[in-house]
């Protein structure tokens, strides 16, 4: 199938959920991209600055641009002028950074809380108690340039069906008791990005809304020579 064929067929299941697709072309080359941008895609997932940036300046500018991998505080500047979201935000030092880079352009950048909801050493993410810390502190009182507006969360890799539906059921239980306590009055505050190609159903029977969708979309990954920050 093509890439507008795979897409196609994701769209109208999501649209049926009501779930946002976030079609990751991470690793993909341009004119990937550019097909499924013809077929009616407009948001794009991308793992590494450099490859995003690189793919903003030859796509079309209408591209909405999240990223969704580790972001070091040093990146921030050469995504700030045009990223969409940010759905990685794994500390407070992160968000002060992207709150000062957003306001040199005069922008308010949309932001999710990354969670560490996997049972990996190797995946990155707040704990429950440090996502209430941070929104409790005094700095985060004062960023006036970024928006957040809902919560980020990867599964364990090869885990169980009843454990990858326990982390994501923990993740919206969050969501909702931060939802009450912190943004009870703030309609921006509802989104929950969890799920991949694997997990996309169960994550969407948890409450998700937004899923994170690449291989499945493009096939094999293409471009090799970026390296991870």
């Amino acid at each position: 199938m093509s890439i507008a064929d795979n897409l196609l067929k994701y769209k109208k299941e999501l649209t049926a959920e009501q779930v946002e697709l976030i079609a990751v072309s991470k690793y993909q080359d341009t004119d990937a991209i550019l097909e499924a941008y013809e077929a009616g895609q407009r948001i794009f997932g991308e793992n590494i600055v450099q490859e995003m940036v690189d793919k903003q300046a030859k796509l079309p500018q209408d591209i909405q641009w999240h990223l969704i991998g580790h972001l070091q505080s040093n990146k921030v500047k050469y995504i700030a002028p045009f990223i969409t979201m940010i759905q990685s935000v794994d500390s407070l030092k992160l968000l002060v950074e992207i709150n000062k880079q957003a306001a040199k352009h005069k922008r308010v950048i949309d932001c999710l809380l990354q969670i560490y909801i996997a049972d990996e050493d190797t995946k990155f993410g707040l704990g429950f108690d440090e996502a209430i810390e941070l929104l409790r502190s005094e700095e985060f009182a004062t960023l006036k340039n970024v928006r957040i507006t809902g919560l980020m969360g990867i599964a364990s890799n090869n885990a169980t069906e009843k454990q990858t539906n326990d982390e994501f059921t923990e993740l919206k239980v969050l969501f909702d008791g931060i939802k009450l306590s912190f943004f009870r009055k703030e309609d921006s505050f509802k989104e929950i990005s969890m799920g991949m190609s694997g997990d996309y159903k169960l994550a969407i029977e948890a409450g998700s809304t937004m899923v994170r969708i690449g291989s499945s979309i493009f096939g094999k990954r293409i471009i090799k020579h970026y390296k991870a920050e």
